[in-house]
């Protein structure tokens, strides 16, 4: 080692330790789940957290309007989380037991209640106030510092500096329309709109209604409106894997394909995996059949989660078409010739767009249809890695535990704890990220991804969870940074809170009845344990013997 070398060492620890200092005040738009996981996280690092929210209440999406408000994300009656409880849980804020697997989008908000209660988080949340413009200070390449100004309602405005800033606003609230690849929609004779606007089925009872999308909300809406509507039709232009939130046995499904060794056996067998799943979801209903059967692999795309679609689809209340083609009055014509007459309504459930007007404009760019992100959070171009977006990813999975793994990272990299490689390699790294991201890698990064090894040798029986049970967002509060001593009791206690909500009718277990003959069962497994008993007695000792380090027993 040279003294070149321990000098830049000494520079790099200086470097960290000048950041850390100099990161006090940061800005947090939004207060949803992402924005109250960022607050948290930098409580935890010891950071003064300001978040701004535009509407008068936390909850983001999750929290429904009757009355769909224009920048802002919306959901309807019915919804239901696709992830279970223990799946999109925080990390060290296990959900009560008795709250169902799958909650309704009501039953969330009381989870996110008491988990901004309980952190106490409410304080540092200014709201109905709107960011208008983030702009880098004139000294930013320094100090790193951002100006933002903000709006409350009634139009006053203001403007603080802040260390640094975490955009938490989310991506569901501008509807992405794309009319201009539907001839004829101009001159359409019914009613069209897209699924932000719907709330329930409302006013399309005896309505013909086609609905162009198979996402996740094109799946929900076609079942919902199905109930009261003359007929739907449900128009896919790839097609899309259906899933259940209920597994075998009848626990979240979930629960099941999310543990690590579904994750290794991913990764050492992907084909015979992916041949072995698809086999296995064509067995509830064949998706060649149905007409929902797409080109790609189930690992290729996120799945639609549906419990209700193949119901809806062989009582003939839901019917599956091809993409559509062009519109001709109350006429929809669709890419394979059919023709549907008299439709009255046409709900596009098309997604959503970006839409971060008050970030500057350098900071807009996109790489494909996403944001130019290092790791989905950090622009790579900024001269100092003050701001990060957190939450804007679209991933297998629940989005909230990974939301939250981004905001830890984020606050110590603006700390100083953590660095980020070079502008050419983040930009590298962005154009070869084509794969969703998942919160594990975020983990390794910020050190908190626990060693199965280390746990199976230590703590066997915890170990074994680890590996064999569903891998919950506990696991990341085991070890590291922002380690939480109640998380091997979450971990251990999981499969209880999983069960709880179904006992609301406990079932008797049958009463044994005394016989007084042996049966045929008990007589054949006596046999077979007897035969056993002396077939180890003459090759125990030559099974044991090749093993020199174990003692043949007497």
């Amino acid at each position: 080692m040279n003294a070149g070398f321990f000098l830049q060492i000494q520079l790099s620890l200086l470097s960290s330790l000048i950041v850390s200092n100099m990161v006090q005040k940061v800005a947090v738009i939004g207060a949803g789940i992402s924005g109250l996981t960022s607050i948290k996280s930098c409580l935890d690092e010891g950071l003064e957290p300001t978040c701004f929210e535009s509407s008068h209440d936390i909850g983001g999406i999750w929290r429904y309007k009757e009355t769909p408000v224009p920048g802002h994300p919306n959901i309807y009656q019915s919804v239901v989380i696709n992830s279970s409880k223990e799946i999109m849980a925080f990390s060290d804020f296990p959900p009560p037991a008795d709250l169902p697997n799958n909650m309704h989008h009501s039953e969330v908000m009381q989870y996110v209640r008491l988990y901004a209660e309980a952190f106490k988080l409410l304080p540092h949340i200014h709201f109905q106030t709107s960011v208008v413009s983030l702009r880098r200070t004139p000294d930013f390449t320094t100090t790193g510092q951002w100006e933002v100004e903000t709006e409350r309602d009634g139009g006053h405005r203001e403007t603080r500096v802040f260390d640094a800033v975490m955009v938490c606003s989310g991506h569901y609230s501008q509807p992405h329309l794309p009319l201009s690849d539907f001839p004829g929609i101009e001159s359409f004779e019914g009613r069209y709109f897209h699924s932000w606007h719907y709330r329930n089925a409302e006013g399309l009872q005896g309505k013909r209604v086609v609905v162009i999308g198979i996402g996740n909300s094109g799946g929900d809406l076609a079942v919902d409106i199905s109930r009261v509507a003359e007929k739907v039709y449900l128009s896919t232009r790839t097609g899309a894997w259906v899933v259940g939130r209920v597994g075998d046995g009848g626990i979240p499904g979930d629960l099941i394909w999310s543990s690590r060794m579904a994750r290794l056996m991913k990764m050492l067998f992907p084909w015979w995996l992916t041949r072995n799943l698809e086999k296995k979801l064509n067995m509830a209903f064949d998706h060649k059949l149905y007409g929902l059967k797409p080109k790609h692999g189930v690992f290729a795309q996120i799945p639609v989660v549906n419990d209700d679609l193949p119901a809806r689809i062989i009582s003939g209340r839901v019917k599956v078409k091809p993409n559509v083609k062009e519109f001709r009055g109350s006429s929809v014509i669709f890419v394979d010739g059919s023709v549907l007459e008299k439709v009255d309504v046409v709900v596009f459930a098309t997604g959503y767009e970006y839409n971060f007007s008050y970030l500057p404009s350098d900071l807009q760019a996109k790489s494909g249809h996403r944001l130019r992100l290092y790791k989905h959070v950090f622009p790579p171009t900024l001269t100092r890695p003050t701001l990060a977006m957190v939450g804007f990813i679209h991933s297998f999975g629940a989005i909230n535990p990974a939301s939250e793994m981004q905001g830890r990272w984020a606050t110590r990299v603006f700390k100083g704890l953590l660095t980020l490689p070079s502008e050419k390699y983040m930009l590298q790294e962005i154009e070869n990220d084509t794969i969703n991201l998942h919160q594990r890698s975020d983990a390794e990064l910020v050190g908190a991804r626990p060693s199965i090894l280390w746990f199976l040798m230590t703590d066997p029986k915890l170990g074994l969870e680890l590996l064999l049970g569903p891998c919950t967002p506990y696991q990341y509060r085991l070890t590291g940074p922002g380690r939480w001593a109640g998380a091997r009791q979450a971990i251990l206690t999981q499969w209880e809170r999983v069960f709880q909500p179904f006992r609301t009718r406990v079932v008797p277990e049958p009463e044994p009845r005394p016989s007084r003959h042996w049966s045929i069962s008990v007589i054949f497994s006596g046999a077979v344990l007897l035969c056993c008993v002396f077939y180890s007695k003459q090759h125990l000792t030559s099974f044991w013997a090749p093993l020199p380090f174990i003692k043949s027993p007497q």
